[in-house]
């Protein structure tokens, strides 16, 4: 009894630093193989029964194999168990009182305690209760069986047993007693399809051998990312980059990257900026001074320094202006380079269309105007005073206007470039009452056409 109570209390130790692995659905099959321990029951009172589980020396052991059980899981925590144990009773009502025979053989229905309060983590306990035929001395009963017994698993498989029941009778051939089992329990039967500890009911890949914290998925690279999840699953990389590798570190992952051994920025494909330009560095002809993509990266060049660039200069190498495309400025009109009041009047003798003295030399300067700007062309307006009528005076000043255009004509100057016409007493430049007013209106002026 000594070596009993040594073992229960290595059974104890152990069960503290076991892990539960209660069998259920994934393990539906259990064989257990131990021995069992018989006292009859002496009819005392609750503190003598407490007396008879603790152990007083009464009880009765066969030093071999003598309890075979069979356990198959059913459902929500229940399973089904035969039984079948022999003894040799020594001990009935006094030590060495009797010498027979005890066998049993039954079936209990056990429940997992642990479907109510939840996993303990590392004790499994379960009741049972039951019926068996009971034979003690050639004396045979059906006896009804009630108890508890825990489980303590040393791996998926393997585990100690420890049952305790209370076994009576219904035709007092055989006196009520105690049974106590302690023995080796296997379970078997899981599914494990592809062979990685993890059964297939629970099993998200059960094709493919995995791990367990990946509920049996692989992880081929390693990297702490499941495949499935995983990006890249040949390739160990970050989980941030769902297990693809940053070689750079800059948040790119290296599949998306266009530069994965230089630090970018995301905006770029992981590709750096130096300058800020928009263009990545592997593409940008000016990495470091800002530049439109257009032009590679690099800015446009201003060949002539007009302003213009050269992109939108059609003059490159010539200074211009922006309003007329870089390239200089058209040509001011002849009104403006050569001053559309230029010429000043040629003034003629009262009622004549000869010039005045010093005219020629006038007209012949004049005549040099109009040979420096060669497409220049001429309006040659004639004037009187209002001495005499009106319709003298009109045909009087186309006189004197076309007198003006001969002589221009006459020393080389184009007749298509000059019109002349006569306006008579119009537009007058100073009164007619007087003497020198009306020699001021004796007049041709010369102005600039175009």
């Amino acid at each position: 009894m000594k070596r009993l109570r040594i073992a229960v209390i290595a059974l104890f130790a152990l069960i503290m630093v076991s892990n539960v692995n209660a069998q259920d659905e994934n393990n539906p099959w259990a064989v257990g193989f131990g021995v069992n321990l018989v006292d009859f029951y002496d009819g005392s009172d609750i503190s003598g029964q407490l007396k008879d589980v603790v152990g007083n020396g009464d009880w009765n052991i066969l030093p071999s194999i003598s309890r075979i059980t069979a356990d198959r899981y059913l459902n929500k925590g229940f399973s089904l168990q035969l039984a079948g144990s022999i003894n040799k009773i020594t001990y009935f009502e006094a030590e060495d009182d009797s010498d027979f025979l005890y066998y049993s053989l039954g079936a209990n229905v056990k429940y997992d305690l642990n479907n109510l309060f939840g996993e303990t983590g590392w004790f499994d306990p379960f009741v049972y209760l039951g019926g068996s035929y009971v034979s003690a001395d050639s004396q045979g009963d059906a006896m009804a069986n009630i108890g508890f017994g825990f489980n303590t698993w040393m791996n998926d498989n393997l585990g100690l047993t420890f049952q305790h029941a209370t076994i009576t009778g219904f035709a007092d051939k055989v006196k009520t007693h105690y049974q106590t089992s302690l023995g080796l329990t296997i379970q078997f039967g899981g599914t494990d399809t592809d062979g990685d500890g993890v059964y297939d009911k629970n099993d998200a890949c059960p094709e493919v051998a995995g791990l367990e914290e990946f509920n049996g998925c692989p992880d081929a690279d390693g990297d702490g990312v499941k495949d499935s999840d995983d990006a890249c699953p040949n390739t160990a990389g970050l989980a941030a980059m769902n297990g693809c590798p940053d070689a750079d570190g800059d948040g790119v992952a290296d599949k998306d990257d266009m530069c994965p051994n230089e630090k970018g920025t995301k905006a770029n494909k992981g590709c750096p900026d130096a300058d800020g330009d928009g263009v990545v560095g592997k593409d940008d002809k000016c990495p470091t001074v800002a530049g439109p993509a257009a032009n590679n990266g690099c800015p446009w060049p201003d060949t002539d320094g007009d302003g213009v660039l050269d992109k939108d200069d059609k003059c490159v190498n010539e200074a211009g202006v922006a309003s007329n495309s870089g390239c200089p400025a058209p040509p001011k009109s002849y009104k403006e380079l050569i001053g559309e009041n230029t010429f000043k009047a040629i003034l003629f003798n009262t009622n004549r269309a000869s010039f005045k003295s010093g005219v020629t030399k006038q007209l012949d300067g004049m005549i040099g105007v109009m040979n420096e700007f060669e497409k220049a062309e001429f309006d040659i307006n004639g004037y009187a005073d209002s001495t005499g009528t009106a319709a003298y005076n009109l045909m009087l000043s186309d006189k004197r206007a076309n007198a003006v255009k001969n002589y221009l004509v006459k020393k080389g100057i184009n007749e298509s470039r000059l019109t002349a016409k006569g306006f008579g007493e119009d537009n007058p430049v100073d009164t007619n009452s007087t003497r020198a007013g009306r020699a001021k209106n004796r007049r041709v002026e010369v102005k600039v056409k175009n």
